[in-house]
């Protein structure tokens, strides 16, 4: 088995025929397929209250017709990445509905190659999400490079997971794939969109895609961003009004300062024209990284079905994967690391994690929710797990005078170039790479179930953010929560290793967790108590990719209470 192959097989088995007609394609669109357009109704097989159909409900409800959207109030548009995870999982279901969530995104690329992170519905109003499309102007602000003018889109992007995506969306009917000429019209697009990366997003010179935004890399208030965010002056509050904050706890969403810098840098790249290569925050991020290149491999895998060359694919997947290394890896740490290209003056509250002298956050005119920073000593705050060697709680830095500067051994500037010293899960991502060198692979899986991510130990599920760091919080978005798209990537990756006992195990954990969440969007990685969204798009996608077995295409056997297998 060569590598791409390894990376992309999955004992997933052949989808029965749809029992509905395939609509012809649309020229640079996805058709509109009716929610009812699925395989086989998945209640016959399974049973209404089995958690493949509860999870295939949840892709049936939030189907749009042309696309999913992540959650019907939070998210009510089509999200990059967020498309590819559910076309992996709703290829289960409906691989026509999975052909057409990427056919939709697509549809909407730009001329340059970039793929936007939000493609927006012009049905929902402007003020249910923010920012929205007359903040973006995709159509006037990116013409030069190439915007969709049918469309309203974003202007940035989201981890290149499309083409793997793509090659599994093919596997599940690979004669319905043929059919619809699925992948060779898909093929060119992609291979705009990893040129995009590749050339225009290469600004460190050493062969990487960087990240112009925290929403880039789709883990969005992670604590790696503190240092080259706190260079950015935020925008002013009464210039935005934040959405997310009608939807979940202040407490749990990003303070309103990293929102004001969030919301800065965005304005800034659009009054720019959405030209590359001026940011003041340029990031080399492991994770993104290691998905262009999971999906190159898949490219070529692609290139080979549809007859075109792949052989300089599979060599770029190597050369990429030794500059990863070459570039990320920190064999001390076990971990790869985010690398700031820019550098330059770090402002105090970057390791504090409080805001600019007299500025308010979210969280200061929220009411304190219960068992969050009244914890006692040696619990961490709502868990009641006991606090690990060394590990601090939130409220430990909250305290901190944010006119005193910098926090002790905190430094006052980062050099360009420099290495980001804080674990994140991203780090641990590159493990699905089926290139990556023995002795990096077994140092992953060390560190995945080591002090500062717990998994198999501490934790049910991997957590986004380093369990002893100073600004873990296990309900605070992307500080602390486990992700359901995170840790898929990380069982696909131990198994790829050899790993099968851990992947197994982290397999169960992900199901009970889906389940009992309500396919939430994240969880307690302690508990596994349910945060954010309800019946989240990716969570229940996911979730059927984790159901299917090789025999047949037809769910695995659930678990019973005892963890003895019963009849799905």
């Amino acid at each position: 088995m060569d590598r791409s192959t390894q990376l992309t097989a999955r004992r997933t088995g052949q989808s029965r025929p749809s029992r509905h007609p395939v609509p012809p394609p649309l020229p640079g669109h996805g058709a509109l397929v009716p929610a009812q357009a699925v395989a086989y109704d998945p209640a016959t097989v399974t049973g209404s209250g089995s958690l493949h159909a509860r999870a295939s409900r949840v892709l049936l409800g939030n189907w749009t017709g042309t696309s999913t959207v992540p959650s019907r109030g939070l998210y009510p548009h089509q999200w990059s990445w967020d498309s590819a995870f559910i076309a992996i999982g709703l290829r289960h279901l409906s691989p026509l509905r999975a052909q057409v969530e990427l056919e939709t995104l697509l549809g909407a690329q730009w001329d340059d190659g970039r793929v936007p992170h939000i493609v927006f519905n012009p049905s929902v109003p402007l003020d249910a999400y923010f920012p929205s499309p007359d903040f973006w102007r995709s159509s006037t602000a990116g013409a030069a490079a190439g915007a969709p003018r049918t469309v309203q889109t974003s202007g940035i992007v989201q981890p290149p997971v499309h083409a793997l995506a793509a090659w599994l969306v093919h596997t599940s009917d690979p004669g319905l794939s043929r059919t619809r000429s699925f992948l060779p019209r898909l093929y060119p697009r992609l291979a705009a969109w990893h040129r995009y990366l590749l050339h225009r997003r290469d600004l460190g010179g050493g062969g990487l895609a960087a990240v112009v935004h925290p929403w880039e890399q789709g883990m969005d208030n992670s604590p790696a961003w503190d240092v080259p965010l706190s260079r950015i002056v935020p925008a002013e509050p009464r210039t935005f009004r934040r959405a997310d904050l009608d939807h979940g706890a202040a407490q749990d969403r990003p303070t309103d300062l990293d929102y004001g810098r969030y919301v800065r840098l965005a304005a800034d790249y659009r009054d720019r024209g959405y030209a590359d290569g001026e940011s003041d925050f340029a990031v080399e991020d492991p994770a993104f990284n290691a998905l262009l290149i999971a999906s190159e491999h898949a490219l070529a895998r692609i290139a080979r079905e549809i007859g075109v060359p792949a052989r300089a694919r599979a060599a770029r997947a190597e050369r990429l994967t030794q500059a990863l290394v070459d570039r990320l890896w920190d064999p001390a740490e076990g971990l790869f690391l985010c690398r700031d290209l820019r550098g330059g003056e770090v402002r105090g509250e970057a390791r504090t994690g409080v805001g600019l002298p007299g500025q308010r956050t979210a969280a200061d005119d929220a009411p304190a929710a219960p068992g969050r920073g009244t914890a006692r000593p040696g619990r961490h705050p709502g868990s009641g797990a006991p606090l690990l060697p060394g590990q601090r709680t939130p409220a430990d830095g909250a305290a901190a005078d944010p006119a005193a500067g910098p926090s002790a051994g905190s430094p006052t500037a980062s050099p360009p170039g420099a290495l980001v010293a804080e674990r994140s899960v991203a780090g641990l991502i590159p493990l699905v790479l089926p290139g990556l060198p023995a002795d990096v692979a077994a140092a992953l899986v060390r560190t995945a179930g080591g002090p500062h991510f717990g998994l198999g130990a501490a934790t049910r599920l991997a957590p986004s953010y380093d369990l002893t760091g100073h600004a873990f919080d296990p309900h605070r978005y992307w500080r602390g929560p486990a992700w359901f798209n995170t840790n898929w990537l990380l069982e696909r990756g131990l198994r790829a290793h050899g790993e099968q006992a851990c992947a197994d195990a982290l397999r169960a954990a992900l199901l009970d967790a889906a389940g009992e969440s309500g396919f939430a969007e994240y969880v307690d990685p302690y508990t596994g108590e349910g945060c954010g969204a309800r019946d989240f798009s990716w969570t229940a996608a996911l979730t059927l990719d984790l159901l299917h077995d090789c025999a047949d295409g037809l769910p695995r056997p659930e678990r019973d209470a005892s963890g003895a297998a019963r009849s799905a």
